[in-house]
């Protein structure tokens, strides 16, 4: 069963951040590795799913002409708010994704430290649904802890698995190391960076 609006409530009742997402190297880390993996300069509509306190989306920012970040914890959504109200062109909504998905069409879909929240057949129409929403050079971002927490539904790797297989898309970037792991997805056929700058034919 997936994790629901009172486990994470329960979690910022003790902490604003309870994944000290602000203060560890490793979360300053992981943001850099993520957003430089991004095969293209900018975005112009993108959507981070589980914004927490809006570490990440932040970094995002000023890669998106548009940008909307969700999660399903009412104060994550405030502190994420109060931290990015000076970006007009990000948004941030609390949602619970597996119960209404965002409209609109998007080049870029992050799933950073999310999906192993979801059961896995939650996890997998939420994949297929960020496939589906995807603009035909659009990618998905998926990166996910690797060591086991006994709460989460899924392991880091196992969401990882689903996303890629259930969204039907191809990895074109992938870093592994001990403690997570990362793909990007895009559609068969996707240029690269060289490719698109004309280095290769």
């Amino acid at each position: 069963m997936s994790l629901g609006p009172d486990y994470f409530a329960d979690l910022y009742k003790k902490r604003d951040d309870p994944w000290r997402l602000q203060e560890r190297w490793y979360e300053e880390r992981k943001r850099a590795l993520t957003v430089a993996a991004l095969p293209r300069q900018r975005y112009s509509s993108a959507l981070e799913i589980g914004c927490s306190v809006g570490a990440l989306t932040e970094a995002l920012a000023p890669r998106c002409d548009e940008l909307l970040a969700v999660d399903i914890a009412h104060r994550a959504v405030e502190i994420a708010g109060e931290r990015l109200s000076d970006q007009p062109h990000v948004s941030v909504s609390q949602l619970d994704v597996s119960r209404s998905w965002p409209k609109g069409q998007r080049d870029l879909v992050v799933f950073s430290e999310v999906g192993y929240y979801f059961d896995a057949e939650t996890l997998a129409a939420l994949a297929l649904r960020a496939a589906g929403s995807l603009a035909t050079d659009g990618v998905i971002v998926s990166c996910h802890w690797r060591h086991p927490v006994d709460d989460y539904p899924l392991s880091g790797d196992e969401a990882r698995r689903i996303i890629r297989e259930e969204s039907g898309l191809v990895v074109v970037a992938h870093y592994i190391d001990q403690d997570f792991g990362l793909e990007v997805l895009a559609q068969r056929g996707y240029d690269s960076v060289a490719r698109r700058e004309g280095l290769v034919d």
